[in-house]
């Protein structure tokens, strides 16, 4: 395995690790829900520090793992019949899809470009009248602001080339749907920190009460892993199942509320399709009836029909059931040059993680 082992505060993190073998006194299972948690988790070698008592889970907290495989056949579907631009971020282009990925609908002569935000699509719609642009808004609630401001400037520009495939999806929900897993058998999460600097941390104290299990909102950084891994095993081990906040310094009670107000104005929950855990009503943003001319499955008459799902395993991965290694085909079949599946394309999946940190076989 190979791990960063000199970076910054370690010896504050080897101190709340210390903490925690010091409190813990029986096996827990502790989630941390995004994916990007995850790499620092396993780039940092965090999970060495642990008692043994303490097992990380990985879960569903990846957008472009999340996303369903008809979501990319449009897509493809749009840039080779439809002949539009089709923009979308880089991790996205080599994610499997029915008929090949976005690079290989590229080489095939689809117009497939790669940009840093939507409003450099929106300048794309701006410089090509004469074509329609679609950008291939992917996320949960952290990119769902930006992709909604692209939508207003959108409008306000007056601009009728320009539409969004959107293909969105909310952490609550996720975590209702593992907590109602019984293979699941999560004891707490820690929350993703910049989910709740947008959309705060008070939606998941409903989970928390009704479902009696701590939820911890945690940064990214070393330290901040292991104080809300510290804080999670806390209040397991006293018994209590509390909504606490460990990234205080970004995430406030409310959230951000010009973000969550574009959001709202915008976006309304719906029914949405996960690649690997199914679909789920008011799991997923939709575009408001408003701003239906800038959607483009109406705008394009697109029919989004599931697809048949392939044998990878990122669903179980996803609920924590699974990790990558139980998977035959992991690191040998399945590679981040050859993937089967979304997990090991994207930057915050787990099988990517645990194949560039090499942890490829089950520890004894």
């Amino acid at each position: 395995m190979k791990f960063v082992t000199e970076f910054r505060d370690r010896e504050l993190v080897e101190r709340e690790a210390k903490r925690i073998h010091q409190v813990v006194t029986r096996p827990w299972r502790i989630m941390e829900v995004c994916g990007g948690q995850t790499h620092a988790l396993l780039r940092y070698g965090l999970v060495s520090l642990l008692p043994e008592q303490v097992k990380l889970i990985h879960g569903p907290g990846c957008p472009v793992c999340v996303t369903p495989i008809e979501v990319l056949d449009c897509a493809v579907a749009l840039a080779e019949q439809q002949g539009a631009i089709l923009c979308s971020f880089g991790d996205m282009l080599k994610i499997p899809a029915s008929n090949g990925n976005l690079f290989q609908c590229r080489a095939r002569g689809g117009d497939v470009r790669v940009v840093d935000s939507p409003l450099e699509a929106l300048s794309l719609a701006q410089q090509n009248p004469h074509r329609e642009v679609v950008f291939l808004a992917v996320g949960f609630e952290t990119t769902a602001p930006a992709h909604a401001l692209a939508v207003l400037q959108a409008r306000e520009l007056g601009l009728s080339n320009f539409s969004l495939l959107v293909s969105h999806y909310l952490v609550p929900p996720a975590l209702r749907l593992i907590l109602s897993n019984p293979k699941a058998q999560v004891d707490g999460f820690l929350a993703a920190g910049h989910v709740c600097t947008v959309m705060g941390a008070e939606e998941y104290r409903p989970i928390v009460e009704e479902f009696q299990v701590p939820i911890v909102v945690t940064g990214f950084e070393p330290v901040d892993l292991m104080q809300g891994i510290r804080m999670v095993v806390e209040q397991l081990e006293a018994g209590r199942a509390e909504l606490e906040n460990q990234y205080v310094r970004s995430v406030a009670t409310q959230g951000n509320p010009t973000a969550r107000a574009a959001i709202a104005q915008v976006f309304e929950p719906i029914k949405q399709n996960w690649r690997g855990l199914g679909s789920y009503d008011e799991s997923g943003l939709g575009l408001r009836a408003d701003f239906a001319h800038f959607d483009a499955r109406k705008k394009f008459n697109l029919n989004l029909v599931p697809a048949a799902a392939n044998s990878c395993l990122g669903g179980d991965i996803m609920m924590g059931i699974k990790k990558p290694w139980d998977c035959e085909k992991f690191g040998n079949e399945c590679s981040p040059d050859h993937p089967l599946g979304a997990p090991m394309v994207s930057a915050e999946g787990a099988c990517a993680a645990y194949f560039k940190y090499e942890m490829t076989e089950k520890p004894t």
